[in-house]
Order: C-alpha cells, then sequence, then structure tokens
C-alpha cells in the first residue's frame, strides 16, 4: 500500500510540474475531448449506460480492450477504428508528457 502512495506521490508532482506546459494543456484537453467523444457516442448509438461508455473509452484507448463488449452497428465499428487509430496515440502522447514531467521532478529532487 505504501508503494501506491509513494507512485500516486511521484505522479502527481510530475503532472504539477509539468502543467504549466503548452503541449501539457493541449494534449490534456485533447485527451478528455476525445474520451468524452466517444463516451457520448457509445451512449447514444451503441446504447451502453454512460457509465459503460466511459469505462470502455478509457479501455479502448489504453489498449486493454474488454471481452464482452464490441460494437454492435456498423456506424459502431466504423467508428471505433477511428476512434482507436487517433486515440492510441493521442494518449501515448498524454502519458509519455507526464513521463517527462515526473522525471523533470525527480531529478529536481534529487538536486536539492
Amino acid at each position: 500500500m505504501i508503494s501506491f502512495f509513494l507512485t500516486l506521490s511521484r505522479l502527481v508532482k510530475g503532472i504539477i510540474h509539468i502543467f504549466h506546459d503548452k503541449e501539457f494543456k493541449v494534449l490534456l484537453t485533447l485527451t478528455i475531448a476525445i474520451i468524452l467523444s466517444g463516451t457520448i457516442f457509445y451512449h447514444e448509438v451503441e446504447h451502453l449506460p454512460v457509465l459503460d461508455a466511459l469505462y470502455f473509452s478509457i479501455v479502448t484507448l489504453t489498449t486493454v480492450g474488454h471481452p464482452d463488449f464490441a460494437p454492435e452497428t456498423a456506424l459502431g465499428k466504423i467508428f471505433t477504428i477511428i476512434y482507436i487509430i487517433t486515440g492510441i496515440g493521442l494518449v501515448i502522447g498524454f502519458i509519455r508528457k507526464i513521463s517527462k514531467g515526473i522525471f523533470i521532478s525527480k531529478t529536481k529532487d534529487r538536486k536539492q
């Protein structure tokens, strides 16, 4: 449990450190926008409850996958293909930026 809190602390410090970076703000905004668009789409078109649609959107973008759900409509399948292709790159960029913030934060902590 201590390890979890230490990792969470590093994550928060990294985000705080990188938060004022313009590229981070753009990636954060785009990541939130794509997750919301996926959530709305799966809720409206595939008729998933909002929480399930949000869960499926995040699981899809992080490449974890969900064995119990696959889009049923042709529109849903086409959207999911485009969603995966555009979203994965965006999420990877977002995670890379957070990792950079954590690394910079750790480096500054060691110097102090």
